[in-house]
């Protein structure tokens, strides 16, 4: 299964919540409201989750290895970095005006 695209929804400047991401396998399969949350560790990524009359959150959707929970993490992550340098170049760019 690849990775055919990741899409960044949303952009947080503030908060634990960095972003909101889809990410779509083989064309076919798409997965939305992947979180990019900053931890006292850095960035991670939870997956999309929902909240049990217990009061707890289980994953909907998530990967079974943790070859394929990088794989997601890793395409993620440089499509985030990717947003993140486009938005500062913007803000540099409307700066020099």
């Amino acid at each position: 299964m690849n990775i055919t695209d990741v899409r960044i929804r949303k952009v947080n400047d503030e908060g634990k919540m960095k972003a909101i991401v889809s990410i779509t396998f083989d064309d076919e399969f798409v997965v939305h409201d992947i979180k990019i949350i900053e931890g006292q560790n850095g960035l991670f990524i939870a997956m999309p989750s929902r909240k049990m009359s217990e009061g707890d959150f289980r994953d909907i959707a998530h990967p079974l290895v943790s070859e394929t929970r990088n794989k997601i993490r890793d395409a993620i992550f440089d499509e985030y970095e990717k947003v993140l340098a486009q938005k500062a170049a913007e803000a540099d760019a409307e700066s020099a005006e």
